[in-house]
């Protein structure tokens, strides 16, 4: 199985499925429709400020509305009396109704043209029911009437689809505010002259000054400088970041306290924060599971209350008792809308997305999302995802002091150019060691280089360099550092071996714990790569990866993954987003990796800007978390009703237990801080990222 290939020739568009073709329908839109995205974004503004709007005239007119109503004045014990009363709560009640209540009118208009019964039917129908029963109560004064109850439920359904319309613009309030302290200003160089100009003004290729403490204005690389620079609000990287000549700099960044300059890249919306805001506001939209699971639930709540008013008022008519029939029949339609079913699926999308969005974990489709907590399997592309994609020393043998050992290793390769040399010089440099300069030094063509350093004649080479000098490798170390794959490089002393570096593309160090986790958790991994066997086979051990796929081509990435699909696994592909593209299509969830600031992946469900694989299994139990909040909340909206609506009906009437209005009310409204409360404990997890 690790080399062999499996599966068939695959075609990337027909490897898609159904939400990934949506999901890049929607995004090619986006890119190739600038105005129509502008306009896109217009209407949902408009529409929350509609929300918003219908919200606050209704809660202000909802206070009299509690205030001059019966049965609250009994509930809690208190009387106010003024002149055509009913009459009042009437006419304040009919503008909560149509004005208010006009969303969800039309909503219910909707979905019976298209014969779909779902969340605004069920609201529709309990609003109209309320409001044309209390009427009834008033012209007549039969019974009792509901208007604090059509007043409040239309008040919290109006607040739930405002909490909705935000998300879909763009719910994550930490972005939002990351936008507000955005630079408004930047030192622009020209001429030799500082100019403060408006960051709106900066052009690609301009040259700006960042100061001590100062924001970067905008995307760009570090021409000149060096500064620990804090991206904790953009990337979620916890630890000042170090940046030197050549460094990619985030716009909205806070410098410490070098100074930088910085040439620009990247403005407006080529910006990394921009394309951020722009991938949450497109998670958002992106249909989740569970929504459909809540208009599924809220049609079947439909159907329920319908059949059960019906069924009420016909057996309590039929028993001669027509007033208790109606008002049963009514009580039924009324409670039978849970006023926190609009705010079971929002606020908890709301709140993930943000979480994960401020962790630098970028979620461009949600039902992708959701899938991962059932994976089964995750496929990492080896280099830049579980190694660092650079060369580096991974061992080191020393049979005499190791400091010296480096020493003169550094004083020898210092003089050279060759990509070995300057990797053998950055680790030396990261132990702390000094060079000293060699007496003579010269290369030693395709076999390395000699010099003579404090008296002493030192090699620094290939085992081309050893057969030249006629020296054996003994050691058993050495050789097994060859057969893994990696490149050897010997030190040799006055002709005597002396030791040896073996360099490899270096494992990041998350990339144990990234394996460790979803090992525990169940899940199998496995790693993909272009590389020979041996490297394959080495690095698959030093992780303990449960199997590998070697000499990967690019094009072959895709046959891989749908291989585990056809064994039964649900899986995760975790790559590049470049080459690994069409595996990240075909996997049920991918996940670019070693993004940095290009977040603008088109292939991938989830974007981890931190480069980090240990996000992974964050990803998988955040996933699991949210999803089972989701669940939790749509109980806690709908469960009631299992209780609620029989005992409305009056199937225990003739113990003397007949449910009041009131009583259904203050357990709908319970379950309504209820589903407030348990979305806001999916905070806590926010230690998972």
């Amino acid at each position: 199985m690790k080399s062999e290939n499996h599966g068939h020739d695959l075609h990337n568009k027909d490897m898609k499925h159904e939400n990934h073709k949506t999901h890049k329908e929607h995004s090619e839109h986006l890119k190739h429709s600038g105005h129509h995205t502008h306009t896109t974004h217009t209407g949902h503004a408009h529409h929350i400020e509609d929300f918003k709007r219908r919200f606050f005239i209704s809660t202000i007119l909802t206070i009299p509305v509690l205030l001059l109503s019966e049965m609250i004045q009994q509930w809690f014990g208190f009387q106010i009396t003024v002149p055509l009363q009913k009459w009042i709560v009437l006419v304040l009640s009919s503008v909560i109704y149509f004005y208010g209540g006009f969303p969800f009118l039309k909503g219910l208009i909707d979905e019976l043209k298209r014969k779909q019964p779902g969340m605004m039917t069920l609201i529709g129908t309990a609003i109209s029911v309320a409001f044309f029963y209390s009427a009834f109560t008033v012209f007549t004064g039969f019974g009792r009437d509901f208007f604090w109850e059509l007043a409040t439920l239309i008040d919290v359904m109006l607040l739930g689809h405002w909490i909705e319309a935000k998300s879909v613009l763009g719910a994550s309030r930490a972005l939002e505010e990351l936008v507000k302290i955005m630079p408004t200003t930047a030192h622009l160089i020209k001429d030799g002259e500082i100019i403060d100009v408006p960051v709106s003004k900066l052009k690609k290729g301009d040259i700006v000054l960042v100061k001590p403490g100062e924001k970067i204005p905008s995307d760009g690389v570090v021409i000149e400088g060096e500064s620990f620079v804090n991206e904790a609000l953009l990337t979620g990287e916890s630890k000042p970041v170090h940046k030197k000549k050549g460094d990619k700099v985030i716009g909205g960044a806070i410098n410490g306290d070098g100074i930088l300059k910085v040439k620009i890249e990247r403005t407006g919306e080529e910006t990394y924060l921009s394309q951020v805001i722009k991938l949450v506001k497109q998670a958002q939209e992106s249909k989740s599971k569970t929504q459909d699971l809540a208009n599924k639930a809220a049609a079947i709540l439909f159907y329920v209350a319908a059949l059960t008013g019906t069924f009420t008022y016909f057996y309590w008519f039929l028993n001669g008792m027509p007033d208790f029939a109606l008002e049963r029949a009514v009580t039924v339609l009324v409670i039978a809308c849970p006023h926190a079913l609009g705010l079971a699926i929002p606020l908890v999308v709301a709140l993930s997305t943000t979480i994960t969005a401020k962790n630098g974990i970028l979620i461009r489709d949600r039902r992708a999302f959701e899938q991962a907590k059932d994976l089964t399997a995750v496929i990492f592309d080896k280099t830049g995802t579980l190694t660092e994609g650079k060369f580096g020393v991974v061992e080191l043998v020393s049979y005499i002091d190791e400091n010296e050992f480096l020493k003169l290793a550094y004083s020898v390769e210092k003089n050279s150019e060759h990509i070995i040399a300057k990797t053998i010089v950055q680790f030396a440099k990261e132990r702390g060691i000094k060079p000293v300069e060699p007496q003579r030094y010269k290369t030693i063509p395709g076999k390395g280089a000699y010099a003579v350093i404090e008296g002493k004649e030192v090699y620094v080479g290939s085992p081309n360099l050893l057969k030249e000098l006629n020296i054996e490798v003994i050691d058993e170390k050495i050789r097994k550092l060859q057969e893994e794959g990696n490149t050897v490089v010997f030190v040799v002393i006055n002709r005597e071996l002396v030791g040896a570096f073996a360099l490899a593309d270096r494992i990041k160090s998350e990339s144990y714990e990234a394996v460790k986790k979803l090992k525990e958790m169940g899940i199998k991994v496995y790693m993909l790569t272009g590389d020979s066997e041996q490297v394959a086979k080495a690095v698959s051990e030093k992780l303990g990866i449960d199997d590998y796929f070697a000499q990967v081509l690019p094009h072959e990435k895709a046959q891989k993954v749908k291989f585990l699909q056809e064994k039964g696994y649900k899986v995760a592909m975790v790559g590049d987003g470049i080459n690994d593209a069409p595996a990240l299509v075909t996997a049920d969830v991918g996940i670019a990796i070693g993004a940095g600031t290009d977040v603008a992946i088109e292939s991938a469900d989830i974007i981890l800007v931190k480069s980090n694989p240990a996000d992974v299994p964050k990803i998988i139990k955040l996933s699991k978390v949210t999803y089972s909040k989701m669940v939790q909340n749509l109980w806690w909206a709908a469960g009631y009703n299992i209780v609620v609506i029989p005992l409305a009906a009056g199937v225990l009437y003739n113990y003397g237990i007949v449910i009041q209005p009131a009583v259904g009310a203050l357990l709908m409204s319970i379950s309504t801080v209820i589903v407030a409360i348990n979305s806001q404990t999916l905070r806590k997890y926010s230690r998972l990222i």
